[in-house]
């Protein structure tokens, strides 16, 4: 069987649905960074390239989280007739009380924020807050639409977002202030108007059904939180790293950010994956069919290990040049260090597999402690002796790789017999 035809078979139902918006979604953030990258001075460009790393790594590790929680609950109700209304809602008021508290941090400390990110741009900062809210709404529908196996208008959302942040970047550029501001608030405009073209066939499919309580919500939420922001730490270090130890050195934040997207196509691919895998692990759970569970597991491994193996290494061959090409990226970066970004995405998309399987398995400790370590790896890295940009890179690939083997060990722990709990529980809750 050749990679392709494999790839297709290791994915799980409702892929292809989603698979179409993920990749207008994906080649829209190198189009709007390509864009930026060409209109922008140096200097504005390296404040773009911090804004949209924290709205990466922050954003997602805050609300994607919520995304997840929900499609799992969501998914694990449908197996059982129940409706999702009641979801949404109770989730609804936790994205809105997390955003609240969010936006209030940032306006205490609007100052400082804006010096130590972005030179003292506060309108910057005020970009990033939207950004914030608009990610935050965005997840929010997802989780609901991905549980449901609505994978169609899941898709249209991602698609939808996709093409505007392509036609709002054109316009910058050819009708528009060049500035960073204008780039910036992209990252608000066209989620939002993508949101709100799904949102009716949203609130359609939630359907009535049984109360939730917040222990059911909560239960893991805290802890994949966490997870999800030490996991975004990791993919996005590198940026924010070298703007914290040194500020000055815009060439190398501005090549860090392009050599990151590109090193990082295959985790933009693995978007059309994650929904419906973890919607497909928690219906199996639900079932207790352990043999379905272990079987999606290695199905997804596979998938994320052709991609990365596929498109790692023209990152790796044509990264120099293709960065220097596509966003005006200062030549400050060779291929020893994109070898390092691409080894570090193929362990992190690992590990972002086989969380998936933690998450169900309701083993949230484990993956927080898996991140926790590949964070604490990475830290160490970055602080050695050498050239920051090297350290930064090869910081990356040390951290997944850590955080891979410790998932990897922690899934040995006899998963059938969580399979097989959550299945009987579920059973019980339903008679």
């Amino acid at each position: 069987m050749n990679p392709t035809a494999r790839l297709r078979t290791a994915l799980p139902p409702g892929t292809q649905a989603v698979a179409a918006g993920t990749v207008v979604l994906g080649a829209a953030s190198y189009l709007h960074l390509a864009v930026a990258g060409h209109s922008l001075s140096t200097r504005d460009m390296a404040g773009v390239s911090v804004l949209w790393t924290i709205v990466m790594s922050v954003g997602i590790g805050l609300f994607f989280p919520i995304e997840q929680e929900l499609t799992r609950i969501v998914a694990a109700r449908a197996v059982r007739g129940e409706g999702a209304g009641p979801v949404l809602r109770r989730a609804a008021l936790l994205t809105g009380g997390v955003l609240a508290a969010v936006l209030g941090l940032m306006a205490a400390a609007a100052r400082p924020l804006a010096g130590l990110l972005f030179h003292g741009d506060r309108a910057l900062l005020a970009a990033l807050g939207t950004a914030f809210a608009a990610m935050a709404c965005c997840y929010l529908t997802r989780g609901v639409l991905a549980g449901l196996g609505r994978f169609g208008a899941y898709g249209t959302q991602l698609g939808l977002d996709g093409a505007l942040r392509i036609l709002l970047a054109l316009g910058c550029a050819v009708a528009g202030p060049h500035s960073a501001l204008a780039f910036s608030l992209i990252l608000t405009a066209a989620p939002l108007l993508a949101l709100l073209a799904t949102l009716p066939l949203t609130v359609r499919a939630a359907r009535p059904g049984p109360p939730l309580g917040w222990p059911e919500l909560l239960g893991g939420l805290g802890l994949l939180v966490c997870s999800t922001l030490l996991a975004q730490w990791i993919v996005s270090a590198a940026v924010v790293s070298v703007q914290l130890l040194e500020p000055g050195a815009v060439d190398l934040i501005t090549a860090l950010l392009s050599a990151l997207v590109l090193a990082r196509v295959p985790i933009f691919v693995f978007g059309a994956l994650q929904a419906s895998l973890l919607s497909g692990l928690a219906a199996a759970a639900a079932q207790g069919r352990y043999a379905a569970f272990t079987a999606l597991l290695r199905k997804a491994a596979l998938a994320v290990g052709l991609l990365s193996l596929a498109l790692g290494l023209p990152a790796v061959v044509l990264g120099p040049w293709l960065v220097r090409l596509l966003f005006a990226a200062p030549p400050v970066l060779t291929r020893p260090d994109f070898l390092w970004l691409a080894l570090g995405t193929l362990c992190y998309l690992l590990a972002m597999v086989l969380g998936q399987g933690l998450i169900v398995l309701h083993r949230h400790r484990v993956q927080l402690a898996c991140w926790a370590l590949g964070t604490a790896v990475l830290l160490a890295v970055t602080l050695l002796p050498g050239p920051l940009g090297t350290r930064v890179c090869l910081a990356y690939a040390a951290g997944t790789t850590s955080t891979v083997a410790g998932m990897a060990a922690g899934l040995l722990r006899r998963p059938g017999a969580a399979v097989r709990a959550e299945g009987a529980t579920r059973t019980l809750d339903a008679v």
